[in-house]
């Protein structure tokens, strides 16, 4: 049975994720004498979701304490030295819910989620007088403390760039910035308002309170669903626009005339910044293979290196660097577009701290134009090419040989999927999907169009040989 998927469990309710599941995904993870925590985010079927979980775990042996309704990094974080369950769907639509599972504040590894699993298959109760007590716990307010003493420690001896006029104040290191956040009705509206505000910056919290119907636009955050911020931003007078998706994992950065950042533009940003100052010898930042050159343009410059690993696998790639690197090696960095991890604080992905780090960028170079000029931004396409599943593994090993010699001068990796990186930092990245039947193809380049066009000649070719 395959329950995980990139982010955990996620599915809709009633056909995929059910109470039933719930309940034997706890008795599979639970154990007897195991400490978890237990969240929620604001769907409305997360409440009975969570008791059932909360059921299988206490039935398997573990003592659970219940936290409610708090973003997932909060959870993640209150994991620490014990295991984590949250239910969420992230930004998913409202009919979805899923289940994620951590341990000492880091994602189950696939490890640890084939071994659930198993667990599912053969649930097992606990001798009678060993079931587990269920309690309630009190974790947010902590978590918020945590990531504003995190983010004023980071940035307490930061100078401001020349072109900010923002006197620095070392305990409120967002004095003197505007910032509108659009929570998007998640529970990133418990902590991410709060915790730019008691940094220092003036905050107008939009869509802030959390209804698990996403009422007033689709949970995930995307240009298409952040006209509102837009106009907002647009029509006012702000330093900077953040939005989130419902359980606050995800970020989405916007300048004051309501343009997005592209995400990858936001990824290069904080990564140069973490690379900088880095106090080891060989800074390392973990991103995905479908993230963009500019990434690897910004840490050399800094004097880092980038590696890559699967999507939805950044916590796996963390623990390779360190398991593998010397005492003078440290991945100080960890992203994939929208979601950031910040070792320096804690292993899980985290939107409420890279809403503060972001927003603390900013403040330090002056404006969101000075923060993101050094970054090359070159034209960007992502392209879904039909391809049966059963063609999938012929027509990528086609193109192992195809593709590179397709192009001259390129360098090639097949780790995840196809990658070419070209001299002038273009590069492109072929990958079958793991859910529907294409292939994607996504490419970036000051001559983008053509580089699309003679990879999907190739794509099509081989998947026509397959089929």
């Amino acid at each position: 049975m395959t329950l995980f998927g990139t982010a955990g469990i996620r599915g809709p309710v009633g056909d995929r994720v059910t109470p039933s599941l719930a309940l034997a995904v706890g008795q599979a993870a639970g154990e007897p004498g195991a400490s978890f925590v237990v969240g929620i985010d604001g769907r409305e079927t997360s409440q009975a979701l969570a008791a059932a979980a909360t059921a299988g775990l206490a039935s398997a042996g573990a003592n659970v304490r219940r936290v409610g309704r708090v973003p997932t990094p909060a959870l993640a974080h209150a994991s620490r030295g014990r295991r984590g369950l949250m239910i969420t769907a992230s930004h998913n639509p409202p009919t979805d819910n899923g289940i994620k599972l951590f341990v000492d504040g880091v994602e189950y590894d696939r490890a640890a989620e084939r071994a659930v699993e198993a667990g599912v298959e053969e649930p097992a109760l606990a001798d009678w007088d060993r079931w587990g007590v269920v309690d309630r716990e009190t974790v947010l307010s902590r978590y918020r403390r945590a990531v504003e003493t995190y983010v004023r420690e980071a940035f307490r001896d930061a100078p401001r760039d020349a072109g900010s006029d923002r006197t620095p104040d070392p305990d409120r290191p967002l004095a003197g910035l505007s910032i509108a956040v659009d929570c998007g009705t998640g529970v990133g509206g418990l902590a991410t308002p709060q915790v730019l505000d008691r940094l220092g910056a003036d905050v107008v919290a939009l869509n802030a309170n959390v209804d698990g119907h996403f009422p007033a636009r689709e949970s995930k955050p995307t240009p298409e669903t952040l006209t509102d911020l837009s106009r907002f931003l647009e029509t006012g007078s702000y330093d900077l626009g953040l939005a989130q998706d419902g359980d606050a994992d995800r970020l989405v950065a916007l300048g004051p005339n309501g343009e997005p950042v592209h995400e990858d533009t936001v990824l290069a940003v904080v990564a140069e910044r973490y690379v900088r100052t880095a106090t080891v010898d060989d800074p390392v930042v973990v991103t995905t293979p479908n993230a963009s050159a500019r990434i690897d343009e910004r840490v050399r410059a800094a004097g880092g290196r980038v590696e890559r690993v699967r999507l939805g696998a950044l916590h796996e790639g963390m623990s390779r660097v360190r398991n593998g690197a010397g005492q003078e090696t440290a991945v100080v960095f960890a992203a994939e577009p929208w979601k950031h991890v910040h070792p320096a604080f804690g292993g899980w992905i985290d939107g409420v701290a890279s809403a503060a780090v972001v927003a603390a960028l900013v403040a330090r170079a002056g404006d969101v134009e000075t923060l993101r000029e050094p970054v090359t931004e070159r034209p960007y396409r992502k392209v879904s090419v039909p391809c049966p599943d059963d063609a999938k593994v012929g027509s990528m090993d086609h193109l192992e040989t195809a593709l590179p010699d397709r192009f001259d001068d390129v360098s090639v990796d097949t780790d995840y999927g196809i990658r070419l990186e070209f001299p002038d930092a273009s590069w492109l990245l072929v990958r079958p999907s793991g859910t529907e039947p294409y292939v994607r193809l996504y490419a970036e380049s000051d001559d983008v169009e053509a580089l699309v066009s003679e990879a999907r000649g190739e794509i099509e070719a081989a998947v026509d040989a397959a089929s």
